[in-house]
């Protein structure tokens, strides 16, 4: 007997989900991002007590906070845990 191949059904993208933007961080969040990743590989990037910063995810911290000061399209900051 002969296996019975099933026959692959193409997605079809409906105009409502394509026209649905499914970016988290807005242009201006990533332009504020590559700014602070930048100064970081120079060694410029200081953080707001002044020390200089060596981890790359606290100069994207960083970058994010300034693109949410200015109002780009960025999710709110995730809540801090009370101890």
């Amino acid at each position: 007997m002969a296996a019975v191949r099933k026959k692959a059904t193409a997605k079809k993208t409906t105009a409502k989900t394509a026209k649905k933007s499914t970016r988290k961080y807005g242009p201006k969040a990533s332009e504020s991002v590559e700014t602070e990743m930048r100064e970081l590989k120079a060694g410029k990037l200081r953080s707001g007590s002044g020390k200089k910063v060596t981890d790359p995810k606290q100069a994207i911290a960083i970058g994010l906070s300034e693109a949410r000061r200015s109002g780009a399209k960025v999710p709110p900051a995730p809540k801090r845990k009370k101890k």
